[in-house]
């Protein structure tokens, strides 16, 4: 489901004996899966609050006892849990690729198919400009209205990204979507990635 690294085992195990907490669990909790924004928290569980509801998420420290929500899992697969250094000390990441990637089925809606598009095959690739892409409307039920943000806005190749990136993949993911428009005031140039 995801993997902890021995750097995040060890500050757990520290801090589980710190607290004097062995009666306790660590519980890796999500909110919102699947939205954009979404989060992952840790705290501390009880142990006799653990039932089928719960997974365990495998460690080699046996002091260190993590669980999750059973339902969490789809959003944790893949993921990665580390320890990183920082200036009060360090604290624990959790990378999750699929965190803010929503769920779709074949009944889902068109608007559920774009962002799921979006989510998970368009805005990794903006991501490394520090840029975003979001669905803001469909308009006649197959127009898909984007706006881009962050290293994307004011970006002076935005119009490649559109018309080579998104639109083509989008366009090919979702057969039923006739055309993508961008309704970003590309005007404001401050954070773009080229300017």
């Amino acid at each position: 489901m995801i993997d902890v690294t021995q750097a995040a085992e060890d500050f757990l195990a520290d801090l589980v004996e710190k607290q004097d907490a062995a009666h306790l669990g660590i519980q890796v909790e999500v909110t919102d899966g699947g939205a954009p924004d979404a989060q992952i928290g840790m705290s501390f569980l009880e142990l006799d609050q653990v039932d089928n509801g719960f997974t365990s998420i495998a460690t080699r420290n046996p002091a260190v006892r993590l669980y999750t929500r059973t339902s969490n899992g789809v959003w944790l697969e893949g993921g990665r849990m580390d320890f990183r250094e920082n200036d009060t000390g360090g604290t624990i990441v959790v990378d999750a690729p699929n965190l803010h990637v929503p769920r779709i089925s074949e009944d889902s809606s068109i608007e559920e198919r774009i962002n799921y598009v979006l989510m998970s095959e368009v805005n990794p690739g903006l991501r490394s400009h520090g840029g975003r892409v979001s669905l803001v409307d469909l308009v006649d039920g197959n127009v898909a209205v984007l706006q881009f943000g962050g290293g994307c806005q004011g970006c002076g190749m935005v119009d490649v990204t559109l018309k080579q990136g998104v639109e083509r993949t989008l366009l090919e993911k979702i057969p039923e979507l006739a055309a993508v428009r961008d309704v970003t005031d590309h005007s404001q140039r401050e954070n773009a990635y080229y300017q």
